[in-house]
């Protein structure tokens, strides 16, 4: 049974760098460092599957819009008959300040619209998300425009940074217990 990755996105070159698609900047990152191209179609989503440590990994790009991801992870779940502590999501938060990483066994969506409807989806939120910080829309900006705007040059170097620590923590979690990927990188980070 393989362990799955699963980054949230919108598709297409319109949205590629936006604060939304930081679940796809992080699956990219995986691909490139575990050496598993993105190069399969199935489930409405990308996805590559490669093996690390001797576990079967896959690392997902859902291709509905990110209002729409629950589809494509419960087909994925249910295919693979995955145990949900085999699933782990990626995606940003409007909640964490820019940079910051969060991981977590289970909970809520937090008003997160993808991972509410992968919640819905699946009937269940217990299983492993890493929230990479985004920070709040400034007063006059809502937060739809905010997460699908561009970035300044300053917070993509910031975002770049913090996509590759999720990347790393990823990672761990493919070969450690979530216990310990938590107490590593949820620590408070230093800008």
């Amino acid at each position: 049974m393989p362990k799955v990755i699963v980054g949230l996105g919108n598709p297409g070159l319109r949205y590629a760098r936006t604060r939304h698609n930081l679940g796809f900047w992080v699956i990219d990152r995986l691909s490139e460092k575990l050496e598993i191209p993105l190069t399969k179609h199935k489930f409405s989503a990308t996805y590559g599957e490669g093996r690390i440590h001797g576990q079967r990994v896959m690392l997902v790009k859902p291709q509905t819009f990110m209002n729409l991801s629950g589809r494509p992870v419960a087909d994925l779940v249910n295919f693979y008959q995955l145990e949900l502590d085999d699933l782990l999501v990626v995606y940003d938060d409007l909640d964490l300040p820019t940079g910051t990483l969060r991981i977590k066994a289970s909970g809520s969506s937090g008003g997160h619209r993808g991972m509410a409807d992968i919640i819905s989806h699946l009937k269940s939120d217990a299983f492993p998300r890493l929230r990479v910080g985004i920070g709040q829309p400034p007063p006059f900006l809502d937060a739809a425009e905010y997460v699908l705007q561009g970035i300044d040059e300053t917070e993509v170097k910031i975002l770049e940074e913090s996509a590759t620590r999720a990347a790393e923590a990823s990672t761990m979690w493919l070969k450690e217990d979530l216990l310990q990927v938590m107490n590593l990188y949820n620590r408070k980070q230093n800008k």
